[in-house]
């Protein structure tokens, strides 16, 4: 099959006249059109774009939004956060995910990160999001949460032990699926015990995963590690021999000048949530430091009650102005470098080969509308899509070369269905 949009979005920049091959779940080619081919996909007005990687979500929580908006991030962890997801039983979870599934593929999502820590004591919660992002059609990396702290709700909990051995379980239970990874995630310095951290770790050296953690979301945490642990957050992992390249650290809004210079001597990543960030008041990462220090990003929405959309396009607007507004500099980070951030980097720091529209890469892209209004007058598509586009213009998604939206529309599923469940 091949696509033919009026404009593609390259490796070497906008190209129109050309047909993309998808073969396989990967692309094929990239090649002038001469004439049109049987089974050629006709999209006249429309720009194919690489599909957004989520670095960072919990799909579960897409059914708490609305119940915790207003709250500081203690406020909405007791009061929303912890006491309603008790109340999830497995169908519950499983519709959560299609839930929030569904909004970041019509968002032009085409990779989630599922950050899952509601265990049970078991990966049948886990199987059940697994399932239903198969369903729904997004290409999924299940961050298998590690959580022993005896603050957090008892079905979040698990031993170091029985959390290590699930894990490499669903990890070998899914090696070999074309759409989903499995990767560890202890859940943060105060959410997992050293000794889990450490399992955790090892999980990602020996199965060649990455390993996600929370650091330094808040100002609480360097507070509370430096007085547990005698360490700022940072400084605490790699004191405990986890930070490294495997690392995806998310947050990181509270690190010190040493801290970003170590995370980046450390080849380490950073998913980054500005929306999550400023919803709960948590401040601004300091991502361009980060990354002239070598730091590797990429972006994230976060969970559906601490955002409230779930849309990396959105995210890559909201990078862009606050650290405009942060360093009172209205070039600080250019719309080429948060659009590269939401899309090829990302994908890199999850080891996944897309987030670009190339020559055996994975299928996955995203066409949208030159007609919307929102990318009108057409001067700069780059700039205009980062800055200007409305998600309406969203029309059609790929991922794996499987057509999960066309026209706007889930073509897996009936929405209706799911929004009246």
């Amino acid at each position: 099959m091949r696509l033919v949009p009026g404009l593609i979005l390259t490796e070497a920049g906008w190209v129109s006249d050309r047909a993309v091959s998808l073969d396989g779940g990967r692309i094929g080619s990239i090649v002038p059109v001469h004439r049109e081919a049987p089974g050629d996909v006709r999209l006249a007005r429309r720009a194919l774009v690489p599909g957004t990687i989520n670095a960072h979500c919990h799909t579960f929580q897409s059914l708490l939004r609305g119940l915790g908006d207003d709250l500081d991030f203690a406020g909405w962890r007791d009061r929303v956060l912890y006491p309603f997801s008790e109340r999830l039983d497995r169908q519950g979870i499983a519709l959560g995910a299609a839930f929030a599934f569904a909004e970041m593929l019509q968002s032009g999502v085409t990779t989630c990160v599922d950050f899952f820590y509601l265990q049970d004591e078991d990966n049948a919660n886990a199987e059940a999001v697994i399932d239903a992002a198969r369903t729904i059609g997004i290409r999924l990396v299940l961050a298998r949460g590690m959580y022993d702290w005896d603050g957090a709700p008892k079905r979040y909990r698990e031993t170091v032990a029985d959390a290590a051995r699930r894990t490499r379980e669903l990890i070998t239970a899914h090696r070999n699926d074309e759409t989903t990874l499995v990767q560890p995630a202890p859940h943060s310095p105060h959410g997992a015990s050293p000794a889990m951290i450490r399992a955790g770790w090892e999980i990602a050296e020996s199965n060649a995963t990455r390993f996600h953690i929370h650091v330094a979301e808040g100002r609480y945490e360097g507070e509370r590690t430096l007085s547990e642990h005698g360490a700022t957050p940072m400084r605490y992992l790699d004191r405990l021999g986890v930070l490294g390249p495997r690392t995806i650290g998310v947050h990181c809004v509270w690190l010190d000048d040493g801290e970003v210079e170590l995370m980046g001597a450390r080849r380490a990543a950073l998913a980054y949530c500005p929306s999550s960030n400023m919803f709960l008041g948590d401040g601004i990462t300091r991502v361009p430091e980060l990354m002239r220090a070598g730091v590797r990003v990429g972006l994230g929405t976060d969970g559906g009650c601490t955002n409230n959309r779930l849309s990396i396009f959105e995210e890559m607007r909201m990078t862009s102005l606050l650290q405009r507004v942060r360093l009172l500099d209205g070039a600080a980070v250019d719309a080429a470098t948060v659009f590269e951030l939401g899309t090829r980097s990302g994908a890199e720091i999850l080891g996944l080969d897309t987030g670009v529209i190339a020559p055996g890469r994975l299928a996955d892209l995203v066409a949208v509308s030159l007609d919307d209004a929102s990318l009108h007058p057409p001067s700069d598509l780059l700039k205009s899509v980062v800055y200007a586009m409305s998600p309406r213009a969203v029309t059609d998604v790929w991922v794996h070369g499987r057509r999960v939206v066309d026209g706007g529309r889930l073509s897996t599923i009936d929405e209706g269905q799911l929004l009246a469940r």
